[in-house]
């Protein structure tokens, strides 16, 4: 059999280039004959420009970058022909705040990324979005390409409580929000509402906080609030919307990188995962991604997840024929003292069931 692995990360875990390195491990185990593919995916988020640059080649250049506090922290971007990509995550991710002192985090940093593609002399930036942190709106990073405002952009959302003013600046590139949600700003299905408690937000402020983010909106530009893919990345993608940019799907933008769809057709069988499946996976994540590519190729797919948190009706919704548990298979906690380990174990059982060998 030809079979196909591509997964997302599992998150703060694996990389997907080690899922689908694990993945593989174990099916050899069981099904040494079969012919694997492995094509690490990404929707924008954390592992953005790794899986590119495997993917398209081009240079990676090192930047050092301000983080949400403030403090300097390395990040990479990928440089492919007129192209640069750069993730969000690195300068703002939620691996940086710990979850804590949200209303203070910026997104400055991921302004100087972008500011950085410039001086490198790139002719479009692809913005991941993905794994934040902040909620700031995007006004860091407006900050850092030279907006001002009546209100510190700087400092985090609660710094811009009272805004009234923003002058944009011009950006003489084109921009692209690479984005894996389709969620507004504001609002109840907005960027704090539906996003800010995974980030550290308590129930009691998130009313205040999607407030000053209506204001910010006020200020800026209503209208491209409303936008899909606005509330990504804590309203990320609200500020690249309105200096311009385009919104592309992060996992299609991946998928047309890694030449998916051909590689779907050539396959027998599609495998993909990530730490959690459950019916969030439907709005522009991997898994879902990947299952719509391989139903279009006429293949199975089979999702391998650290945790398995939807029904079969669910996940027939979302073009999976099966899915497994790493926790069903091997306990929590080894789960996570051996993620890659596990991950073979259990792509070994998998191939048990499948594979033809």
């Amino acid at each position: 059999m030809r079979i196909l692995i591509a997964p997302d990360k599992f998150a703060g875990t694996l990389t997907a280039v080690e899922a689908a390195t694990a993945i593989a491990d174990g099916w050899r185990r069981r099904a040494p004959l079969d012919e694997l593919d492995l094509c690490p995916m990404a929707d924008g988020g954390p592992g953005f420009v790794d899986v590119l640059h495997e993917a398209l080649g081009g240079e990676l250049l090192a930047a050092t970058v301000r983080g949400p506090f403030g403090e300097p922290v390395p990040a990479t971007l990928l440089l492919a022909g007129p192209t640069a990509y750069v993730e969000s995550a690195q300068a703002c991710g939620l691996h940086l705040t710990g979850g804590e002192r949200v209303e203070e985090a910026s997104t400055y940093g991921v302004g100087e990324l972008v500011a950085a593609a410039l001086d490198a002399g790139a002719e479009e930036v692809v913005v991941g979005l993905g794994g934040s942190g902040t909620n700031d709106g995007g006004a860091g990073l407006l900050a850092a390409l030279g907006a001002t405002a009546d209100r510190p952009l700087d400092a985090g959302v609660a710094a811009l409580a009272g805004v009234g003013r923003v002058d944009l600046p011009g950006v003489p590139v084109r921009l692209v929000a690479a984005t894996d949600v389709d969620n507004p700003l504001t609002g109840l299905f907005g960027a704090t509402k539906t996003f800010g408690p995974q980030k550290g937000v308590p129930e009691e402020r998130l009313p205040a906080l999607d407030g000053v983010l209506e204001e910010l909106a006020a200020a800026v530009d209503r209208r491209t609030s409303l936008e899909k893919g606005a509330g990504a990345a804590g309203g990320l993608g609200f500020a690249l919307l309105a200096l311009g940019a385009r919104r592309a799907p992060g996992i299609e933008l991946v998928a047309d990188a890694v030449d998916l769809a051909r590689r779907a057709r050539a396959a027998d069988l599609v495998l993909t995962g990530e730490g959690a499946f459950d019916f969030s996976s439907r709005s522009g994540k991997v898994p879902y991604g990947v299952a719509a590519t391989a139903a279009e190729a006429l293949r199975p797919c089979v999702a391998l997840a650290g945790q398995v948190l939807v029904g079969a009706r669910e996940m027939r919704a979302l073009g999976v024929e099966s899915a497994y548990s790493l926790v069903d298979l091997v306990g929590e906690e080894r789960a996570f003292a051996d993620p890659a380990g596990s991950l073979a174990d259990l792509a070994a059982r998998v191939a048990r069931t499948w594979s033809r060998e």
